[in-house]
């Protein structure tokens, strides 16, 4: 049986989803391989905590969000991907 992802490896797959230039909520979430409500909770957080920056479409009737990577997360997946280098996984 596979073995759940942490939520540390899903909050690190929706940062590299969003780096490797994907940007709209409903292509994060099949590219990270979740639901749609986990999606929105982990993108809300990620904001928050300023790893992710939302940008509003507003020029059509439909508002339409966007989601880039911060300088901070780069840093947080750069740091990781050390520590998973050290660690060996």
């Amino acid at each position: 049986m596979p073995r759940r992802r942490s939520r540390l490896d899903i909050i690190l797959k929706v940062l590299r989803v969003v780096r490797e230039g994907v940007d709209k909520p409903t292509r994060i979430m099949y590219a990270a391989n979740l639901s749609w409500r986990p999606t929105h909770r982990i993108l809300r957080s990620l904001v928050q905590q300023d790893l992710l920056m939302e940008i509003d479409n507003t020029e059509s009737q439909r508002s339409k969000k966007r989601y880039v990577i911060t300088e901070k997360g780069l840093n947080v997946i750069n740091y990781l991907r050390g520590a998973e280098a050290i660690i060996n996984i």
